[in-house]
């Protein structure tokens, strides 16, 4: 084989590559472009969820599934707040701090909700909800552990 028919073989080897190169380019790029359209898509999905989420949380409790379990999500407390948004049993943990004289103990609640309170593992389901009722705003947390309400 002379150099000038290894040359011309050489030639039409890279034009088909370039040809099966220039293909696969060309379907790279149509998927891309379809990628940025559902990026996009799914970001205003989002955005649409997350304002519809926080309307609806300033109105009433919402359920959320959490590990397969329903929990309700705690609206935080605003300027004008409307404690019909909570849970029943966070209503109550409310009117007992608000009730007391000063800052209250979390078994101090637990016995006013009729707990046993002889052992600390039972009073800790309570104590997180006052503590979450204190991170949205209804009660606040004082260093010693106590609870008052907001006024």
């Amino acid at each position: 084989m002379s150099e000038l028919e290894r040359i011309t073989a050489r030639r039409s080897e890279l034009d088909v590559l370039a040809e099966e190169l220039g293909k696969r380019l060309g379907e790279v790029e149509a998927e891309r472009e379809e990628l940025v359209i559902a990026e996009r898509v799914l970001l205003r999905l989002a955005e649409q969820d997350r304002a519809e989420v926080e309307a609806a949380v300033a109105v009433a409790p919402v359920k959320a599934q959490v590990a397969g379990r329903a929990v309700l999500l705690i609206p935080h407390r605003g300027d004008d707040p409307d404690e019909t948004a909570l849970p029943d049993d966070y209503r109550k943990i409310l009117a007992i701090v608000r009730a007391a004289d000063g800052p209250v103990q979390v078994r101090t609640v637990g016995e006013e909700l009729g707990l046993d309170v002889g052992f600390r593992g039972k009073l800790e389901p309570l104590r997180a909800k006052m503590t979450k009722l204190a991170d949205r705003g209804w009660l606040h947390k004082r260093p010693d552990g106590r609870f008052t309400a907001r006024r």
